[in-house]
């Protein structure tokens, strides 16, 4: 799941909300500082209401990704567009098509949900504005593999930036993904790459509801 899919039920708890961020914002600030599942887990009935708040969303988060990624349409999807970049790009001997077909699945989910009401999306960043990151920060490191010495200045940027409202635009979303081609230090995706855009979004668009089923215990 991607940012909006694993926070878009807890807009009226902003510590919450964060916590199920934190892992990705983590990804993004310092790829060796994990928020893991099982240092929250103990800390989720902690005395601090912050710290409580904070580890039951990196708890939501971790669990939410299990199902999701077991999930069969997930994997189906995933496959799909995975043929789809593979096909629309030259060839390439990185996971450049695997990777893109994982996130794309993942951010044109959280499209979907939020062009059904975009309000919900007001309504998520109102929320991440109400926290105090210093506050969110000394919380998380009670539940990080190392200090996240950068994650406080990250939440402002983040919630200013406002870059999930671009998922609603291929353009827009093709600039944001060459971001991250950047980041993980893959090749740029070409211009033409609007057009695959578009028509995985039409792919992904129908199976919401299915995504967001977790299977039957």
């Amino acid at each position: 799941m991607n940012y909006f899919a694993h926070g878009r039920h807890y807009t009226h708890e902003p510590y919450f909300l964060a916590g199920t961020a934190a892992p990705d914002w983590l990804s993004v600030v310092d790829r060796k500082c994990r928020a893991r599942e099982r240092l929250a887990a103990p800390l989720v009935d902690d005395g601090d209401p912050v710290v409580a708040a904070v580890a039951r969303g990196v708890v939501q988060h971790h669990r939410d990704d299990a199902w999701f990624h077991q999930s069969p349409t997930f994997n189906e999807l995933c496959l799909r567009l995975t043929i789809i970049v593979r096909d629309a790009l030259p060839p390439d001997p990185s996971f450049r098509p695997s990777f893109l077909g994982h996130i794309l699945v993942e951010i044109l989910l959280d499209a979907e949900l939020i062009a059904r009401d975009l309000t919900h999306l007001d309504a998520y960043y109102q929320t991440l504005d109400a926290l105090d990151p210093v506050r969110f920060a000394a919380a998380l490191n009670r539940m990080t593999t190392k200090p996240a010495e950068r994650i406080a200045p990250l939440i402002p940027r983040f919630s200013a930036e406002r870059f999930l409202y671009d998922y609603l635009e291929d353009g827009k979303l093709l600039k944001r993904l060459n971001a991250v081609m950047r980041r993980v230090k893959l090749a740029e995706l070409p211009d033409r790459f609007t057009l695959v855009l578009a028509t995985t979004r039409q792919l992904v668009a129908p199976r919401v509801d299915e995504l967001l089923t977790p299977p039957a215990a």
